[in-house]
């Protein structure tokens, strides 16, 4: 993992993503998911695209079960964006950074009221 991805816990969740004055990106993840694995360079490099706008973070699903549970997650890599601490969207299942970008791109214009009466189905 690179510097401008960090590794949140169930202990860290709520003070790194939920109280983050900038919207975050959160990997659901585990070492043993060949998925998660490869998607790890598409995640760096979202991180180093919008280093000043977004925070982009991991979790570790197996290590951190409590807010996995929380948030649902039933398949790995799982990414969800939250904005003013609150999930917006998600995506389930490797994907690409274009359409990573696409997912952020839709929040990041927004004014934060907006943002945060999102609701992802």
């Amino acid at each position: 993992m690179n510097e401008s991805v960090k590794e949140v816990t169930d202990n860290s969740f709520e003070h790194e993503v939920l109280k983050s004055e900038k919207p975050v990106l959160v990997d659901f993840w585990a070492a043993w998911c060949a998925p998660c694995l490869m998607l790890s360079p598409t995640v760096e490099a979202i991180a180093e695209q919008y280093s000043g706008s977004l925070a982009v973070v991991k979790l570790n699903v197996d290590d951190n079960p409590s807010t996995a549970a929380t948030y649902g997650i039933k398949g790995i890599p799982t990414l969800i964006l939250f904005s003013g601490g609150k999930e917006v969207e998600r995506v389930v299942g490797a994907t690409s950074k274009e359409s990573i970008s696409r997912m952020i791109e839709r929040y990041d214009h927004l004014p934060e009221e907006a943002v945060t009466d999102c609701v992802a189905v």
